[in-house]
């Protein structure tokens, strides 16, 4: 079975000259006049959609197989599916070049990072009307997949993949150590404590694990511990992550990786997996793509809720969007959202999502067959799922955001293996960030 995706939460090293092209595409966009791009759409008109769906392998087959049962029930609609660029990380430069060129597809799979620069792009649809349909049932799903598909105000895509993180622990490393399981009621103190004591030098084992390489992957990990400290990553466009709640979440983290020496520092985001997964790390913070190759590894795992302040255990979700792009052609626009209506409606979800390791987009998918499937073949999915109540914030969709986080990343870096104290590295991260925020 094979997740939606690439090896989750890797990113473009090119973000910043992506945001930069995408800055530029704007200056050529469509004024913002308010007309709806699907005014005057005809249902039966016959129409060619672009679907880059940011797929490779055995999920490109899934959705080739949707992509041709839409088709079959739309015989006017046809739709050209293909990947969009080789990897999910290269979909950002390939639509930025796209909108300089005009030429991109009609919808595409985005990062929610990717949110605020592509609405700057002036080139999405504004799907806030068509959502809130109460055929659409747009609060099943997730409080935080819908505010990240919001970009000031408007609504440019809908959830194609929603996630969160929580811990995940080796059950077979902690009996070892005797030391009692995680609860969802752990304070970070306590992970701290059970890090320190699954360390273990002579067999290269660590007691967590975390990315150092500056990417996406690098910053989320810091934005639960920054808002369970009461912090904010933005105050309006101006960079706030570097206020005391910051660097008391930064603190956290780098006493375990410095001075308790029991975090193993990944320098490319590929490796802490598969060593947690072959038992040399005791815990690590990820999201149910992980469940798939824990799967495979037949580790005796469990889940539970992200360590917690003062009783708020909240998470990071990283839900991912299908972003729907305007090319002044109603019946495009139209037939763009009337697929994309029926691709994430729960009956095909579970033929997508649930069908290849993903949590459910929709809460109706709960008491699916399917899901009781999920939930049987990936322990701890359930958890996930149950996590989301705790993803009570999104990251920010704002233009600049992709910039912000590689310079905040290079910060968390930087503390983690010794080479600054927090408050400098998080204040250097928002002096760096500041430019790219207002422009």
């Amino acid at each position: 079975m094979t997740s939606i995706r690439r090896g989750r939460r890797t990113r473009l090293l090119a973000a910043a000259s992506a945001a930069l092209l995408l800055t530029a595409a704007c200056t050529g966009g469509e004024s913002d006049d308010g007309k709806d791009a699907a005014a005057g759409y005809d249902p039966a008109a016959t129409v060619t959609l672009t679907w880059w769906t940011g797929q490779t392998s055995e999920a490109q087959k899934v959705a080739e197989g949707l992509a041709a049962d839409y088709h079959a029930a739309h015989p006017n609609v046809t739709i050209k599916t293909s990947p969009g660029a080789p990897t999910t990380d290269d979909l950002l430069t390939k639509l930025s070049a796209g909108f300089a060129g005009g030429s991109y597809p009609d919808i595409s799979y985005a990062f929610g990072n990717w949110a605020g620069d592509l609405a700057a792009s002036g080139k999405t649809q504004d799907l806030t009307g068509f959502v809130a349909d109460p055929s659409f049932a747009w609060t099943e799903m997730p409080a935080a997949a819908r505010t990240v598909a919001t970009s000031n105000g408007k609504v440019i895509g809908v959830p194609a993949l929603v996630d969160n993180l929580a811990l995940i622990y080796n059950k077979k490393l902690f009996d070892a150590a005797g030391l009692a399981y995680p609860t969802d009621d752990w304070t970070w103190e306590q992970f701290r404590e059970a890090a320190r004591k699954l360390t273990d030098p002579a067999t290269g084992t660590y007691g967590t694990a975390y990315s150092v390489s500056g990417s996406e992957d690098t910053t989320w990990h810091l934005w639960p511990l920054l808002w369970q400290n009461g912090g904010k990553i933005l105050e309006g466009t101006k960079p706030a992550f570097n206020s005391e709640a910051g660097v008391k979440a930064l603190e956290t983290l780098r006493v375990m990786a410095v001075d308790d020496k029991s975090m193993y520092l990944d320098q490319t985001d590929e490796k802490y997996g598969p060593l947690f997964n072959s038992g040399h790390v005791g815990m690590i913070l990820s999201g149910p793509w992980a469940l798939l190759d824990i799967k495979d590894a037949k580790l005796d795992y469990g889940v539970t809720a992200l360590p917690g302040v003062n009783g708020d255990h909240q998470t990071v979700s990283g839900p991912d969007l299908w972003v729907l792009f305007d090319h002044e052609d109603a019946n495009r626009a139209g037939a763009s959202r009337d697929f994309i209506k029926w691709l994430t409606s729960a009956q095909i979800d579970a033929k997508w999502n649930l069908a290849v390791g993903n949590l459910p987009l929709r809460s109706s998918e709960e008491s699916t067959p399917e899901f009781a499937a999920y939930v049987k073949e990936y322990p701890g999915g359930q958890k996930f799922f149950d996590n989301l109540a705790n993803a009570k914030q999104a990251r920010p969709t704002v233009a600049g955001y992709e910039v912000m986080s590689r310079n905040v990343g290079d910060g968390i870096a930087k503390v983690l293996q010794g080479a600054a104290s927090p408050k400098e590295a998080l204040d250097e991260a928002a002096r760096k960030s500041a430019d790219a925020l207002e422009n």
